[in-house]
């Protein structure tokens, strides 16, 4: 039997280390975002004007990118269940879909900013389209952090190699669609 820190495997409260890390993770995530949407809510009720701008968002592409994400994240409960199961091919196949879904995700809102920039909406515009792209942006950054890590650990999966990391993606992807559920009203509806 080798000997293995009980520092690297569990946590005083018996908590595997590595979801505890991943929950530390999204709290700090919490903090980020939060100071991003406290911020654009505080100056979106000090500048009523910018339900004026905010009709130039694309209610249709942003509403079809909370339908994507919200299909990712069914295919990564998916995931957990069939990695929980000791099957990892299956996992694998499951992530490439909820990877499938982050590139979709991705380009709908190229698109989207393509056409807002070619109209003259840029981050430079005014207030409102500052916090937009910010947000938008950051967002999307943990988007491609969180589809790159994914696809790493989908190719593991197929191999059956550290099943419970599928768990661990999971829970990251999950903040990042409850993000976006907070942010698609907050930009694109409340006008």
């Amino acid at each position: 039997m080798a000997f293995q820190p009980i520092a690297t495997t569990r946590t005083v409260m018996g908590m595997p280390t590595a979801r505890l890390a991943i929950w530390w993770l999204v709290v700090s995530e919490i903090v980020i975002f939060g100071g991003i949407l406290a911020t654009y809510l505080m100056h979106r009720l000090g500048h009523p004007e910018w339900a004026n701008y905010a009709v130039h968002t694309n209610v249709y592409a942003g509403g079809f990118n909370t339908f994507v994400l919200l299909t990712s994240s069914v295919f990564a409960v998916l995931a957990h269940d069939a990695a929980s199961q000791g099957d990892g091919k299956k996992a694998a196949k499951l992530l490439s879909g909820t990877l499938v879904c982050a590139v979709m995700f991705l380009c709908i809102k190229g698109y989207e900013w393509s056409v807002e920039i070619s109209h003259g909406y840029t981050i430079t515009a005014n207030g409102f389209w500052s916090f937009y792209y910010t947000a938008a942006g950051v967002h999307g950054l943990h988007v491609i952090i969180g589809g790159i890590i994914m696809a790493w650990i989908a190719k593991d999966a197929y191999q059956n190699k550290y099943l419970h990391r599928v768990e661990l993606v999971g829970i990251y992807w999950h903040f990042v669609d409850l993000v976006w559920i907070f942010l698609f009203p907050l930009l694109y509806i409340a006008k």
